[in-house]
């Protein structure tokens, strides 16, 4: 899978519960948002803001699929919130 249909499969599927992802397909995504972010802060706060929220839920479904891929459960995106308990798991 290469970059561009791995970004589609994200946008497409991210409502679908049952679609697993690739780690190359997670990757893609985790560096295409990564990436955009950082070009669209450098432009405008307020248009990275727009962008942040329009990948928002495909970022946390996209994330909780590569979870399940790995035998985790999707609500471990929690521990984002808790760093201080994130380092101790």
């Amino acid at each position: 899978m290469n970059f561009v249909d791995a970004i589609q499969a994200c946008f497409v599927k991210y409502a679908n519960s049952t679609a697993a992802h690739r780690a190359r397909s997670f990757w893609w995504w985790f560096v295409f948002t990564l990436i955009v972010t950082v070009v669209f802060r450098a432009l405008s706060y307020n248009l990275a803001a727009v962008f942040s929220f329009a990948t928002f839920l495909p970022s946390i479904a996209v994330t909780a699929r590569r979870l399940h891929d790995v035998d985790r459960s999707g609500w471990w995106q929690l521990l984002y919130f808790f760093p201080v308990i994130a380092g101790l798991c």
